[in-house]
Formats: C-alpha cells, structure tokens, sequence
C-alpha cells in the first residue's frame, strides 16, 4: 500500500460518492484505511520522542469517520473526499490538535483551535490581552512564517470583542474567531518517502504556537 493508492481512492470515491459504491468497494477503502492507520501509528511513535508533552494518539483515535453527517448538512456527499487525522489529542478536550488532512482537492498539515466555542475563544483573548506580546513573536518568526499561513476566513469582528478597548495594542489578534495556521501540500510531498519525516518537522515548528494556545485554555 500507498499514499499513491490512498488517493487513486479519493478519487474514485469522488466520482462516484453513493452507498452502493462504497458497498461494492468496502474491502478497498477498508484496505487502504487500514494502512493508512499503521502509518500513523508509526507517526504517533516517532512524535512521542520528539515531544515529552506529546499525548499518545493510535491511528484508530486519530483518523475521522469518512462519512458525513447528514443529519446537520444533508446537502452534503455521504462519505467526505479525503481522510482527516488528529494528533496530539488530549483527554480532557482542551487542546488544539496537530491535524493531517488528505484529500482530492487539497492535503495540508494543520493546527490550533478552528472557530472555537465561546469560553475557549475568551480564554484565547484573556491570554492575548495578557502577554500577547510572547504571541506576536511566535508569529513573527521567521522560520514559523516560511512554514505557515494564517488560517482567515474573514469573519473577524469589525469592531473590538466586549470587554476590550478598540485601541489595544493588540486588538488585531482579539478581534480573531479562529486561532490556527495551516501548511499545504501537494500530492507529491505526500507520496515522498520522506513524508513523515516532513510531518515530525512541521510539528516541531508549530509546538511553541500550540503550546501558547493549549496553556491558554487550560490554566
């Protein structure tokens, strides 16, 4: 098996996205889901060394359900056009994971907290009104900025969140609903044999943004 057969899937499963295909093709998509989880057991191993915070994560915690909830978005496809995994997850909830998502029509490593509920957002903001300062330079490194891009899709607040000046010094940041950032791929970094090699790096480089994140909803 391989990334190369993982997306051949994807592929064939966006043509033809019905429970009758899936049905026909189970043993395929079970065969490549399966391996698909021995790789990141294999990831969660090697991320464990690198991070003594690291929370163990087996490949069959970390990957998603490939079908969608029809139930809240019944206009969506059955099954979803890529495979999302989360590492690093938390017992308790309260952490932002490092998040692998591979599909069709994008691949990107990311992490932090995506349009989080109202009490982790206010706990984001009483951290960024505190010492986001120690935020900003995790930002504005220059090895950090090489690697990701701010996750924006345009629903920040117009004005300055309830219980903060419009004019504080980092009322940029306060006026964010989502904290996270995201570094693409392309199917050929995927389908590398250096691939997981290339995660590990990814999250070293993210682990001083998730850590100011995570100690922010949790102290």
């Amino acid at each position: 098996m391989s990334f190369y057969k993982l997306y051949n899937f994807l592929r064939d499963l966006q043509k033809n996205n019905s429970k009758d295909w899936m049905d026909e093709n189970r043993s395929q998509y079970l065969e490549v889901r399966n391996w698909y989880i021995q790789w990141l057991d294999e990831l969660n191993t090697e991320l464990a060394k690198v991070d003594k915070d690291y929370h163990d994560t087996p490949g069959r915690k970390a990957i998603n359900r490939i079908n969608n909830n029809l139930m809240f978005h019944p206009n969506k496809p059955v099954y979803k056009d890529h495979f999302g995994a989360g590492m690093d997850l938390a017992a308790n909830g309260k952490q932002g994971d490092f998040y692998i998502h591979l599909g069709t029509g994008e691949s990107f490593i990311a992490g932090g907290f995506y349009k989080p509920k109202k009490e982790i957002l206010s706990s984001l903001r009483d951290a960024i009104d505190y010492n986001g300062a120690d935020y900003k330079k995790i930002l504005n490194k220059k090895s950090f900025k090489d690697t990701f891009h701010i996750i924006n899709d345009g629903d920040s607040l117009k004005t300055a969140p309830k219980g903060y000046s419009q004019d504080h010094e980092h009322i940029d940041l306060l006026r964010l609903k989502t904290f996270a950032v995201q570094h693409d791929l392309t199917q050929n970094e995927v389908q590398a044999d250096d691939f997981k090699a290339k995660c590990i790096e990814v999250y070293k480089e993210m682990k001083p943004f998730r850590a100011y994140l995570n100690k922010a909803v949790t102290v």
